[in-house]
């Protein structure tokens, strides 16, 4: 393996110590005990005026979990948790685990048709969601599905003073057939969980995702690679009990679940929820919780230096700010650090690799890519080894663009019941990750390019071939291809082309509005060009790169 047996990049891990990680505990559970024993009275969660301390979250979790149990759930069922960045969510989530289930992560953005793959294919016996969600998306879906237990929410609970400018308008909702969360935690309140032993194998999280060769794919994130990542993220980044973690990013997308949830669980350091991302108000909450660590896609980054509060000494706190899940412009790790003050680390992963990958190492510029201009998305991180190879699967040497291909404690073990796309994405347990880069004779990795079509929109991915059948249901559309072409804001933005039928008509923001209506709002394309035909190949396939270039 040639530079791989030598890993390079050793000598560049935080504080120079090239080693890996003792995986401390066997599963989430025992990891969250041991933080409620060293100090319980500590924050766990803040949620706008509203506290819960670590006993709190400890008993709450703890009555979600009798709560189960007494609706006939049993180890092994999943509690599908579709909600916005609420205490809620992490209580629900433990209060899984402590019942010996999987949490499946819903994105709040998902309609039903999006909702109901997720729920069919994951089996999910209990779904958790906001009133909201239930009322608008999710009632109409249920029937359909093996869901026989729903348990509602509200955004307004564990606070009293929330912020109107991301709560505002919101209202309670009387959701009949289903169980008010809050009341069954309060009949629940001291009762002991179900005795179950989970062990460092078993499944923690179903996360959804496209992966690289086609519709959305469960994948299996254990106990054992939530606690190493979590380890991961303390260790790299130095995050402790006196640190402030933001919950910028969505806590359903694999940073939020490992960089916000699990972190804090592990190290005791408070999680401030804002219920969904608003630049002022975010900027705002660091200056008051003095927050200290944030990772989020670069799109709230930049949200964030164009919001007109903007000071450097509101983010004087913010010591610590990573960024990964889309391609960073150097150009904006400059002018964020010219605004605030404060570097932009780059960090990598995927949904398969539970989050982290690579990052820069603490106090480590990285370096760009002279002939692309791309940033650095850093090193492996801890007991990690990724190597580039050819089409044949070959290791090439330092500098030569392949395909990453990733081993290591945090890469999952296969996805939900599809062993064959399991075969194919991760052979003899590797992750064959789809995304093509390189690695240069220091050991840093950069990306050049993705080996398939999908689309990365400000962190969030898109197949092209679901929002092609969305187009297709309009009936003037008689071809449909949707690409990636570079936007400012996202890194990448979702453009269509479409050919229409003969004596058919439409326009592009009709045909916008119709995706919009039927898709999560980072899906549906921004931008729509009509064309007589589209390009094709001889054999009528559509050429999307074509398009794209």
């Amino acid at each position: 393996m040639g530079s791989y047996d030598q890993r390079p990049w050793l000598k560049l891990y935080p504080d120079g110590q090239p080693g890996g990680i003792t995986v401390e505990f066997d599963n989430v559970v025992d990891m969250f005990a041991a933080t409620v024993a060293r100090d319980p009275d500590g924050d766990a969660i803040r949620y706008f005026d509203g506290r819960i301390s670590a006993r709190e979250l400890d008993a709450l979790s703890d009555a979600f979990a009798a709560g189960l149990a007494d609706t006939g759930f049993t180890a092994g069922e999943r509690v599908a948790i579709y909600a916005q960045n609420v205490p809620q969510f992490v209580i629900a989530q433990l209060g899984t685990w402590k019942a010996g289930g999987i949490a499946v992560s819903v994105n709040p953005m998902n309609r039903e048709r999006e909702l109901e793959l997720i729920l069919t294919d994951s089996g999910a016996s209990v779904l958790v969601c906001l009133e909201g969600l239930y009322r608008d998306v999710a009632s109409a879906v249920l029937p359909r599905t093996e869901v026989r237990t729903v348990i509602t929410t509200s955004e307004l609970e564990h606070q009293t003073r929330g912020d109107e400018r991301v709560l505002g308008g919101i209202e309670r909702i009387t959701c009949d057939g289903t169980i008010d969360m809050s009341t069954m935690l309060a009949r629940f309140r001291g009762a002991a969980p179900p005795a179950v032993r989970l062990r460092p194998d078993d499944v923690a999280l179903l996360t959804y995702t496209s992966g690289t060769t086609g519709p959305p794919k469960g994948a299996m994130n254990t106990h054992r690679n939530v606690v190493f990542n979590a380890q991961t993220f303390r260790d790299w980044i130095g995050i402790d009990h006196d640190d402030v973690v933001l919950g910028v990013a969505p806590l359903f997308h694999i940073t939020g679940l490992i960089g916000h949830v699990a972190l804090s669980l592990l190290t005791g350091a408070p999680l401030v929820l804002l219920y969904r991302f608003d630049p002022e108000v975010t900027i705002e909450t660091v200056r008051d919780e003095q927050v200290t660590f944030a990772a989020g896609s670069i799109t709230v980054f930049i949200a964030m230096m164009n919001a007109p509060n903007a000071e450097k000494a509101a983010l004087a706190s913010l010591t610590k700010v990573y960024s990964g899940g889309a391609p960073i412009p150097p150009s904006t790790v400059t002018a964020f650090r010219e605004t605030f003050g404060h570097y932009i680390n780059n960090v990598y992963g995927l949904t398969e690799t539970t989050s982290p990958s690579h990052g820069v190492p603490r106090g480590a510029d990285a370096p760009v890519d002279p002939a692309s201009g791309a940033l650095s998305v850093g090193v492996p991180v801890f007991d990690t080894v990724v190597r580039v190879v050819d089409e044949d699967g070959r290791d090439l040497p330092p500098g030569e663009i392949g395909e990453l291909v990733t081993s290591g404690p945090q890469v999952v073990p296969g996805y939900w019941n599809k062993p064959d796309e399991t075969a194919k994405a991760l052979p003899g347990g590797e992750l064959h990750t789809g995304d093509v880069g390189y690695m240069d004779a220091e050991g840093w990795f950069y990306l050049v390019d993705r080996k398939k079509d999908q689309i990365n929109a400000g962190g969030y991915k898109v197949w092209p071939r679901e929002v092609e059948d969305v187009l297709y249901e309009h009936d003037a559309v008689r071809e449909a291809a949707v690409v990636g072409v570079p936007d400012a804001y996202r890194g990448e933005t979702v453009k269509a082309f479409v050919s229409l039928r003969p004596g058919r008509s439409a326009d592009p923001d009709e045909l916008v509005a119709f995706c919009k209506q039927r898709m999560a709002a980072y899906k549906y394309p921004r931008q729509v060009e009509i064309r007589d035909d589209l390009p094709k190949t001889v054999t009528g396939k559509l050429l999307r790169r074509q398009l794209r270039d």
